[in-house]
């Protein structure tokens, strides 16, 4: 068992492989910004070496509209829970850039949110993200 939770809020309408780079490139800001998340190399019978995984599980959950992406991360502000986000403009950039570009276009309240990370506690990470359901 944790003391804390990792969880990432992706909206239902994206297409699956939006869905699934949206996944990918916010469960790689947690274990950058916090090394205690991750573990050690795996090292197979053979001798290779690969690269490790964040040691504790990742919950998915679907925010079914923009409503509900919204209040998620309003309320997960509110916690002082530490958040990353993915706004949809992201999908049109090439590079890390044209990400901060797009992102520095738009506030709190009206940007354009399809994913968000959320870490911290698991008390406060599970009432951040209340009356949401586990993505299937």
């Amino acid at each position: 068992m944790y003391d804390t939770k990792i969880a990432i809020v992706i909206r239902d309408d994206l297409p699956t492989w939006q869905k699934l780079n949206v996944a990918a490139f916010l469960a790689s800001s947690v274990a950058i910004q916090f090394p205690q998340t991750h573990g050690q190399s795996f090292v197979n019978a053979s001798g290779s070496t690969y690269l490790p995984f964040i040691k504790q599980p990742i919950l998915i959950y679907k925010a079914e509209n923009d409503l509900q992406m919204k209040r998620a991360f309003q309320r997960a502000k509110q916690r002082e829970l530490a958040l990353g986000i993915y706004t949809s403009p992201l999908f049109s950039t090439k590079n890390e850039e044209g990400n901060h570009v797009e992102i520095a276009k738009s506030t709190d309240e009206d940007q354009d949110l399809v994913g968000l990370i959320v870490y911290g506690e698991n008390r406060k990470v599970d009432k951040a993200l209340d009356g949401l359901a586990y993505h299937p």
